[in-house]
């Protein structure tokens, strides 16, 4: 017999707590879960929806947006009143209060920095995956000023990408938070954006949260060659693949 099949049932699950964020092996006290497995499930479910409710320091944001070195961000916001209404209401987060702020950049690619359904996400991970993509990107593309748009579902951005003028948009948000994760960003890409796209026209690239998810220079890498892709297709969605580590690896 081997040492493993000695082991306490605790210590067979822990290594298998390394590979995964959900919650296996909790254990019980009589018919019920340990104390502290139930504290734990409260503490991420309050974290789920503090990360919704709380609002985006937007100033603080475009300061941050800013120092990346792409430009003063300008500010959308939907027809969303406030967060009760855009939970209640989804249209009204895919529509712009007002484009007005936006200027046709002449650009190859639009980078928006949208709230959606974790702000603290965005507040967490935005600046730092802007400046990894703005790396990626270095001198390949023209990249036009970033837009940071609140109270915003995903098709907002074909709004501002069709006023920024790019052929292609980078949707980066906030992604709805879940029991082991509450701060996780994605990356919705939209070829030719303009209002009407359907989700069948975009590719997303989700659960960035470094350390424990995707990290901002992979995102960017996998981002870089979605765009490549492309601008090559003509189109996005359905018919563009990831490519990024096929090449890595030839």
């Amino acid at each position: 017999m081997t040492a493993e099949r000695h082991l306490p049932a605790d210590d067979v699950w822990t290594p298998l707590r390394q590979s995964t964020q959900a919650r296996i092996g909790l254990g019980r006290t009589g018919n019920a879960l340990p104390s502290r497995r139930v504290l734990e499930f409260k503490a991420a479910h309050s974290a789920a929806r503090d990360a919704v409710h709380v609002a985006l320091d937007v100033q603080a944001l475009a300061a941050d947006v800013e120092a990346v070195g792409l430009g003063a961000p300008a500010h959308v916001r939907s027809r969303v009143e406030n967060r009760s209404e855009y939970l209640r209401r989804p249209d009204l987060g895919r529509i712009p209060h007002d484009v007005g702020t936006v200027e046709n950049s002449g650009g190859d690619i639009g980078i928006v920095l949208a709230d959606g359904l974790s702000p603290r996400a965005l507040a967490d991970h935005g600046a730092n995956l802007l400046a990894a993509l703005a790396r990626e990107f270095g001198d390949a593309y023209r990249v036009a000023p970033p837009v940071i748009a609140t109270q915003a579902r995903v098709a907002l951005g074909d709004h501002i990408g069709a006023a920024l003028g790019v052929s292609t948009l980078l949707m980066v948000i906030g992604e709805r938070p879940g029991l082991s994760v509450a701060d996780s960003l994605g990356i919705y890409l939209t070829h030719l954006p303009r209002p009407g796209r359907k989700d069948a026209d975009r590719n997303c690239i989700s659960n960035i949260h470094p350390p424990g998810g995707l990290g901002y220079a992979a995102a960017a890498r996998t981002a870089a060659a979605l765009v490549t892709g492309a601008r090559r297709l003509g189109r996005s969605g359905v018919d563009l693949k990831d490519s990024s580590r096929a090449e890595l690896e030839a």
